[in-house]
């Protein structure tokens, strides 16, 4: 892989060390200070939605689920863009998210996650 874009490298590896280890790692501050406050998201079960703060609290809804720390399996970056895969485990298996960001003044101004919505709350999402 060639040598990390610092420009998208930090918002990225920081949103998710802002809550990859679960519950007891979840930075509220830390987000809020890599996400644009008019963060546009779009998820299988929240569609779309603007605003950080909505994102963040629904964020920490999703890792208080966590039974152990997601499991990174590839990240991708360019100049405005970065897409992650990753293995998270839920209280009754284990789930495959994708996500996709982008970025504007330093900071993740969009996020499209990818999942399957019924497998999720099959497997005891919330």
């Amino acid at each position: 892989m060639e040598a990390e874009n610092v420009k998208t490298a930090n918002p990225v590896v920081a949103y998710y060390d802002s809550w990859r280890e679960g519950i007891s790692s979840f930075d509220s501050a830390r987000l809020g200070a890599i996400l644009a406050e008019d963060l546009d998201f779009e998820g299988p079960i929240a569609g779309k939605r603007r605003g950080a703060a909505g994102f963040i609290g629904g964020l920490k809804r999703f890792v208080e689920g966590l039974q152990a720390p997601i499991r990174m399996l590839q990240q991708v970056e360019s100049s405005d863009h970065a897409a992650a895969l990753y293995d998270a485990d839920l209280p009754h298996g284990t789930l495959r998210f994708a996500e996709f960001f982008e970025f504007g003044d330093g900071r993740i101004r969009a996020i499209k996650l990818l999942y399957d919505a019924a497998q999720y709350r099959a497997l005891g999402g919330r």
